[in-house]
C-alpha cells in the first residue's frame, strides 16, 4: 500500500474515533454527584427525576413542595405481609462511591397516621432504603428508617414528640454500605442506621420521597439540599475486645 495513502487512512480513522468518542461523551448523562464534588455548586434540582409522581409538585429555587396522594407507601412483605410500592420518589443517579446527601424536611400539615417524608435510596421495588418521620397520633410519632434487601423490609424506630415538624437527614454512601443520620438544626447529627445494601454495587439512585399510606394527603417541603464529601468517615480499624 502506498505509504501516503496509508497515512491518510490512519489519520481519517483517528479523526473518526475522536469524533465518536466526543459524541459519546456529549450524549453521556452528567453525573451530578461527581460534578458537584469536583466543582461545589448549588444542587441542580432539574437533574432529579420522578420514579412516580405525587399528587402535585412545585420546584422553585432550592425548594421542592410535594403534595402526597392517599394510599401511597413503600413496604415489602415483612410482618404485615403486604407489598406496597407506589410512593412518589424523586431522585438523581450516580456511580460515585463516597458522598453525603443532605436535605431539610418541613411537614407542618402532617396529621394522619403514617404520613411521612424524608430521604430515600431507591433501586427497585425489592431493594431500597429510606429514613423519615411517620406520624402516629397527637402524642408521638416515629423517627425511623427502613432497609429493604431482596424483597424484605425491616423497620427501626424511636418515638419522638408529635409537635416536631422539621427534620434534616443526611444519607452517606461508602461503596455498598450506607448511613442515615438526622438533625433538628442541620448542625448536630445523630446516627439512625448503618446498613449494607446488597444490590448497590455500582450506580445507584437517591433523593427524596413523601407518601400517605392511609386515606390522607399532606404537603411536604424539602429544602437546603446539598451534596458533600462523605461525612461518614472510614472506620479507624479498631477491633472488638477479645
Amino acid at each position: 500500500m502506498n505509504k501516503f495513502l496509508f497515512a491518510a487512512m490512519a489519520a481519517s480513522l483517528m479523526a473518526f474515533n475522536t469524533n465518536a468518542a466526543e459524541k459519546n461523551k456529549a450524549n453521556k448523562p452528567i453525573d451530578i454527584v461527581a460534578e458537584t464534588l469536583q466543582h461545589p455548586t448549588p444542587l441542580n434540582l432539574k437533574a432529579f427525576k420522578w420514579t412516580r409522581e405525587p399528587q402535585s409538585c412545585i420546584i422553585k429555587d432550592n425548594t421542592i413542595e410535594v403534595v402526597t396522594k392517599p394510599h401511597t407507601d413503600l413496604w415489602q412483605r415483612t410482618y404485615y405481609h403486604f407489598r406496597n410500592d407506589n410512593a412518589p420518589v424523586l431522585q438523581i443517579t450516580t456511580a460515585e462511591k463516597y458522598f453525603s446527601f443532605v436535605v431539610k424536611t418541613d411537614f407542618t400539615e402532617s396529621h394522619h397516621r403514617f404520613d411521612q417524608c424524608g430521604v430515600v435510596m431507591y433501586l427497585n421495588s425489592d431493594n431500597w432504603l429510606k429514613g423519615s418521620i411517620e406520624y402516629e397520633n397527637e402524642q408521638f410519632q416515629h423517627l425511623g428508617s427502613v432497609a429493604t434487601n431482596h424483597g424484605y423490609s425491616d423497620w427501626a424506630t424511636t418515638a419522638i414528640p408529635a409537635d416536631v415538624k422539621t427534620m434534616w437527614y443526611r444519607l452517606s454512601r461508602r461503596g455498598d454500605d450506607f448511613c442515615i443520620e438526622n438533625s433538628t438544626d442541620g448542625k448536630e447529627w445523630h446516627q439512625m442506621r448503618v446498613c449494607h445494601m446488597y444490590e448497590a454495587q455500582e450506580e445507584i439512585s437517591f433523593g427524596i420521597y413523601a407518601c400517605s399510606p392511609e386515606d390522607s394527603s399532606f404537603k411536604a417541603i424539602f429544602s437546603d439540599m446539598q451534596i458533600t464529601e462523605c461525612m461518614w468517615k472510614a472506620h479507624d480499624g479498631q477491633q472488638p475486645d477479645e
